[in-house]
């Protein structure tokens, strides 16, 4: 089936509606699809070509992000709390393409750390050793360095100099990282080029985006119907019993419904909630009697370092997720805190530093001395265990409304103190790193990122009371809505989610193939 053609009908309420078409939702369409089962995907964003794809930040920042209007409250920056993406592919057109594994201990938190003040901590219904399989193939789908025979990426001068830094203070866990990115052709797809414009969508496709891989594979089965720029406006239902289609607005804004066997729902947290939140009977929304949805947000703890090195690096040559430190993701409450972080290289561009730069007090000469040596620069992402709260949510404004008519989404999320004495030790860990290789000036930026990984608002779980799916993302309310993004994360562990994302929409796509199969759905 070419891309853009019309395949199944309006009334056709044999198909499995997925809304959403990024790790999650384009993932699981394929899995679908490859088993026999009829899918129609709904994308709210426009479908690329890699044509579009340009290396240039400033250019394709609008061109493949969501800005329609959200309201961040508490810590979270109030314009832009949050960054996906709104394109075919989701946020993997964005992503960095780390692709780690949540380790063991981390599925288990509440278990793990014990009972912790003003968290709902709980543990995931499942173990890393249920998920493993589907780990593996994630991977093989993926490309993912480091697995299935394929090598890993070279290092640029970023990494060798956080490697060196790393030796110098003792860690040993360190390498070029596990990476969704073709170090060779693979896939039909070109090897890596080095240019670092990973998060600017990869114009030569050697990147790992369901654009690129998951949608094209899925309509070659003839089972696959892909819709972009058709925004979800409501799920139909019956008296929240039993779903039966998505009400949607196509790229003209016309109204239209699609009827569905069972739809699965792939927005990222905050449009997954918000859509949840509107299709409803009440206000509680849909498939909340367990009044957890919009409830346990969680972002990963975030704090970039940057460091002015005696010489030049140039750490924008090269992917921008060039090496990792691992030694720090343990579980070692004699830190000072629970959980534990990772330190990855990153790229900021001047016009990204000049940005972020200013909140840490920068102003003038001391922010042009500093721009000047940009050549100079070394940096890395501190990416730390978040904890799950109550209190921080995603809600409906009460009377904003976009451009679809829908309430506004309002990101509430607040810092944690395990979260804050997590940063505080990480920040200090990655200053010593780069001290110990002679840096002159180190900059910390903290509290200004918008959250790229978006978790937990209707997490699974095996109580219906405190959790909104089941192990396979089905809800407990209503067999035949399932959510299929990081939604459903129990606990963030302090990986990327990515892969995580992928591998259980593939474990869903199989339980929902022999569930539809049987006729239990």
């Amino acid at each position: 089936m070419s891309p853009g053609s019309a395949q199944f009908g309006l009334a056709d309420d044999s198909v499995v509606v997925v809304i959403g078409s990024g790790a999650g939702g384009g993932t699981l369409s394929r899995r679908l699809a490859e088993r026999g089962v009829k899918v129609v995907c709904l994308e709210a964003g426009p479908r690329l070509t890699l044509g579009d794809i340009v290396n240039d930040e400033a250019a394709m920042f609008p061109r493949i992000t969501w800005l329609d209007e959200r309201i961040g409250q508490g810590d979270a920056p109030a314009a832009f709390p949050t960054w996906n993406c709104k394109t075919v592919g989701g946020t993997t057109m964005h992503w960095t393409a780390a692709a780690p594994r949540i380790q063991p201990h981390e599925f288990k938190a509440r278990t793990t750390y014990g009972e912790l003040a003003d968290t709902s901590l709980a543990d995931w219904p499942l173990t890393s050793a249920d998920l493993a399989p589907y780990y593996d193939q994630a991977e093989d789908l993926m490309g993912v360095t480091g697995s299935h025979g394929i090598p890993p990426l070279p290092g640029n001068a970023n990494y060798k100099v956080l490697e060196a830094g790393a030796r110098r203070v003792g860690y040993c866990d360190v390498d070029t990282n596990t990476m969704a990115i073709n170090p060779v052709p693979r896939d039909g797809r070109a090897a890596c080029q080095q240019l670092g414009f990973c998060t600017s969508g990869c114009a030569t496709g050697a990147k790992w985006s369901t654009l690129y891989t998951e949608i094209p594979a899925a309509e070659r089965t003839g089972n696959f119907e892909l819709r972009p720029q058709c925004m979800a406006v409501r799920i139909l239902n019956e008296q929240g019993r039993h779903v039966t289609g998505v009400r949607y607005r196509d790229a003209s804004g016309k109204e239209r419904e699609q009827k569905a066997r069972v739809v699965c729902v792939a927005g990222n947290v905050v449009e997954t909630t918000r859509l949840l939140l509107n299709s409803g009977t009440t206000p509680a929304g849909l498939a909340n009697s367990s009044g957890e949805l919009g409830r346990n947000y969680m972002r990963h703890v975030m704090a970039g370092v940057i460091a002015l090195m005696p010489g030049a690096v140039n750490m924008h040559k090269g992917a921008q997720v060039a090496g990792v430190v691992r030694d720090e993701t343990r579980h070692d409450p004699g830190r000072g805190f629970s959980g534990g972080f990772l330190m990855h290289t990153l790229m900021f561009t001047p016009e990204t530093l000049a940005r972020w730069l200013l909140p840490g007090g920068a102003w003038g000469e001391p922010l042009t001395r500093a721009l000047d040596r940009y050549r100079d620069m070394a940096a890395l992402l501190i990416m730390g265990e978040d904890l799950p709260r109550a209190d921080s949510r995603i809600t409906l404004h009460e009377s904003r409304r976009d451009q679809h008519g829908l309430p506004v989404p309002v990101v509430t999320y607040y810092h944690h103190p395990n979260s804050l004495a997590l940063r505080n030790y990480a920040v200090a860990a990655a200053g010593k790193l780069y001290r110990s290789l002679g840096a002159d000036e180190i900059f910390n930026i903290v509290d200004v990122f918008p959250a790229t990984h978006n978790l937990g608002t209707a997490r699974m779980g095996e109580d219906p009371r405190r959790s909104v799916c089941n192990t396979w993302g089905q809800t407990h309310d209503i067999g035949n809505l399932l959510i299929s993004d990081g939604s459903v994360f129990a606990s963030a562990g302090c990986e990327n989610p990515t892969l995580t994302i992928a591998a259980l929409a593939l474990r869903q796509g199989d339980y929902l193939a022999e569930q539809l199969k049987s006729g239990r759905l």
